[in-house]
């Protein structure tokens, strides 16, 4: 007779007490799985997560409270949870897990890893530290009524970075400053203003008029002598924005009329842009104020933040953000810099102010501060049910692990509506590992086509291997016979190569660059493929992988859209620079085998639907599969596609 203890065997709940687990992350998701894990009997938990409690985190992250606000939620979660089981121990690390002192031996000490988290360069680490430690990782991730939760092993499942995953849109310069057409360069533009203004300048971000517009085949000089620009109010000079607004003390008129006048009517003469294009409309203070109606606030009804404000309210918020800023500025002191944040009132009202004034010039429907905040933020907004569905399914799959069933765990898909076979949850069998990952393969190997005679050293570390490959302290060494070592790991070692071309190292056509991140126990050989031909503003290509490029699976528009609660605009991509390139897709399988029904009456294959990716609005394909001597043991699973990529947005 089988002992129980409680719901569980009595073996399973013995080691239910005596085995460690770490979660990753303590936010929407990680704090139901928290729950979930004490009151199932788990004793030994280590949490981490590197976040800060905001007030907006209140309405479905249980754990927290009012008086938390401003607080660890690693630190508070802990706190929390002891209060209704404190016989557990718990270990909660405020920090990042991509820190080195989380390396391969920290992740050892662990039975389990289980993901809750929001950007894809931590999941990217975190799955590459499982696989260095050998240790299971359930990976999740929930947006709106969507979600997913997956089994990763060495050996035996896919990895997070076996299917190649879109990488987040961006868009040409010239196009965000010279010819913006959609509201999310606007909104763009409108970042980059901020940080030109008030934080940190980067020349990748520049707003002003883009006199190199390969578009605009003018003659600079001419021009420059028929351009009307207002000595007076906006005294334009072409120099640093930064440097222009601080010489004006931030004078909120000066500011809106080069911007929104004198760039714009710098932004006429280049009379070519304009053949085949609406022109745009310069704005000027004065005359709006003069002309506006008393009663002009906003447009349409409903929630504050859901209107959409007139032109000349947008002016008077431009103008009390930009004075709110400036004290900020202030009061941080003379070289301080801030930080464009989704959450702060102030930053926010600058973005949905200027993004907006400039849609108007554009001639484009302007939008509200909800809108412009979920495309900005490149938010889908978080359901708490959502979480807690997920949360369950994932100490669900624990159980199947520690149990030793590793067979029978599934990725299982949430869906919006029930499938077919009116099911809301989808299970498939986990997939092998792809035999061409450059992560988990025996011999992980990539092509890499770029010119070797404009990309930098500090290009290759920074946008190729930490960016695009995921990689925390590479070291790379030459295969030219001598072992020539390109950057180190060691601070100061190789610094003086930064600013040097590959080309000025013997690197050409064919060469082979070995990549050692020693945090990550990961090597990876990249195989350089000269080229002269890239397309403008792309600096390199990872050869065979071009995921955006492929033909997308068929898809239901109506669901699609569904996506964004009605926005579509809001699956756009975001350009903070606090938001990682993340935050993935959500696969949405249509139909299973009916549970009984015969093989010949059931389907042989679930039809997919893949949402747009939350950063880039497009769909990567991945095939279907149909496991048919599984399919008898578990007839609903009757799909063993293992879509790890995920949309974790809490």
């Amino acid at each position: 007779m089988v002992q129980l203890v409680g719901s569980l065997r009595k073996e399973l709940s013995d080691t239910l007490s005596t085995c460690k687990v770490l979660v990753v992350g303590a936010g929407g998701i990680g704090c139901e799985l928290l729950k979930n894990l004490v009151l199932t009997g788990f004793k030994q938990i280590e949490v981490i997560d590197l976040d800060t409690i905001d007030v907006s985190n209140l309405n479905r992250q249980f754990l927290f409270q009012k008086k938390h606000v401003g607080k660890s939620k690693a630190q508070v979660a802990k706190e929390s949870v002891l209060q209704f089981c404190p016989t557990v121990n718990i270990t909660a690390y405020h920090d990042s897990i991509m820190n080195p002192e989380y390396n391969v031996e920290f992740f050892r000490k662990f039975t389990l890893v289980m993901n809750a988290l929001d950007n894809r360069a931590a999941r990217n680490h975190v799955n590459r530290m499982c696989l260095a430690a050998d240790i299971p990782l359930i990976e999740s991730g929930t947006a709106g009524y969507l979600g997913q939760v997956t089994v990763i092993k060495k050996g035996m499942t896919e990895c997070y970075e076996c299917q190649p995953k879109p990488t987040q849109k961006t868009f040409p310069g010239c196009t965000i400053r010279n010819t913006p057409s959609e509201p999310i360069h606007c909104i763009v533009w409108a970042k980059y203003l901020f940080n030109q203004l008030f934080g940190e300048e980067d020349a990748d971000q520049e707003v002003s008029p883009d006199t190199a517009d390969p578009e605009a085949s003018w003659n600079p000089e001419d021009t420059a002598a028929r351009a009307t620009a207002s000595e007076k109010d906006g005294d334009i000079k072409r120099v640093s924005t930064k440097e222009w607004a601080r010489s004006t003390g931030y004078d909120t008129v000066k500011l809106f009329n080069k911007l929104f006048k004198d760039d714009i009517k710098y932004l006429l003469t280049m009379d070519k842009l304009w053949k085949t294009r609406k022109a745009p409309t310069p704005l000027d203070w004065q005359q709006l104020k003069n002309s506006a109606c008393p009663q002009e606030v906003s447009v349409g009804s409903g929630l504050k933040d859901q209107q959409v404000l007139g032109v000349w309210g947008l002016c008077q918020l431009f103008q009390h953000s930009v004075e709110t800023l400036r004290s900020q500025l202030k009061e941080k002191g003379e070289a301080a810099e801030l930080v464009w944040d989704k959450d702060d009132p102030p930053a926010m009202d600058f973005v949905t102010a200027a993004a907006n004034l400039r849609m108007h010039i554009f001639s484009m429907n302007m939008k509200s501060r909800f809108d412009v905040k979920t495309m900005a933020g490149n938010i889908i907004p978080a359901i708490a049910t959502t979480n807690a569905v997920i949360a369950g399914l994932i100490v669900l799959e624990g159980l199947k692990i520690l149990s030793g069933e590793l067979e029978s765990c599934r990725t299982i898909f949430l869906n919006k509506c029930p499938s077919l076979r009116k099911k809301l949850l989808v299970p498939c069998i986990l997939d092998p590992p792809s035999a061409n990952c450059y992560v988990c393969a025996s011999k992980p190997e990539v092509t890499v086509k770029l010119d070797v005679h404009k990309t930098t050293v500090l290009s290759l570390q920074d946008r190729i291997l930490k960016e695009r490959f995921g990689m925390v302290a590479p070291d790379v060494q030459i295969e030219d016979g001598k072992g020539t070592i390109l950057i180190s790991s060691e601070e100061g070692e190789t610094e003086t190569n930064n600013s040097k071309f590959l080309a000025d190292f013997g690197i050409r056509n064919g060469s082979r660059l070995q990549v050692d991140d020693f945090l990550q126990d990961y090597t990876l050989l990249v195989n350089v493929l000269h080229t002269e031909e890239l397309e403008k503003d792309v600096e390199f290509e990872v050869v065979g992988e071009a995921p955006d490029k492929a033909p997308p699976p068929q898809t239901n528009q109506e669901e699609v859209n569904s996506i964004t609660n009605g926005n579509k605009d809001s699956a756009q991509p975001s350009t903070s620079s606090k938001a990682p390139a993340e935050d993935d897709d959500v696969m949405i399988v249509d139909s299973e085998e009916e549970e009984g029904a015969s093989s010949s009456t059931a389907p042989t294959s679930g039809t997919k639907r893949k949402h747009p990716d939350a950063e880039t609005g497009e769909t990567s394909t991945k095939r279907p599969r149909t496991d048919q001597s599984s399919a008898a043991a578990a007839p609903a699973d009757n799909d063993d596609d293992d879509d790890d990529d995920i949309i974790a947005l809490d």
